[in-house]
């Protein structure tokens, strides 16, 4: 194991398995409990993965402006992470999650009913880890 591994808490792989699990809620409140307690640089990482979860929530519950403001706000925060940080490929989280938020932002907020019955959750922003 790397020090960089083990430097990476089990809460936050449990956090990026709810995300994955499209379980945005819990993500939620897996990564705010690390948020709030770590240091810089993991801090503003943990709430940048967060931010997003909360967003794709804020979607999926039909609430635009949240969704795209959080979105956005997330993807802003991990751009300082690019290509990758504690083993996750972050070029691939913005790259799929920018994606979602052009789709959003086009559809607008009088959509947002139609816009997620019509989006399949594949659509949906994935966060992968680097392949050893």
């Amino acid at each position: 194991m790397t020090s960089e591994q083990e430097q990476i808490p089990q809460e936050f792989w449990q956090g990026i398995a709810e995300f994955n699990q499209q379980e945005f809620y819990k993500c939620h409140d897996t990564l705010e409990a690390l948020w709030m307690e770590a240091g810089e640089p993991e801090r503003t990482f943990y709430q940048g993965v967060l931010q997003i979860a909360v967003g794709l929530y804020h979607a999926g519950n039909e609430n635009w402006r949240g969704a795209v403001m959080l979105l956005g706000e997330g993807i802003r925060k991990l751009n300082y992470y690019l290509p990758s940080y504690f083993e996750i490929d972050v070029d691939k989280l913005l790259t799929e999650s920018t994606e979602l938020l052009k789709n959003l932002q086009e559809s607008g907020p009088e959509n947002i009913a139609d816009f997620v019955r019509s989006s399949d959750n594949t659509k949906y922003p994935k966060v992968v880890k680097l392949k050893s």
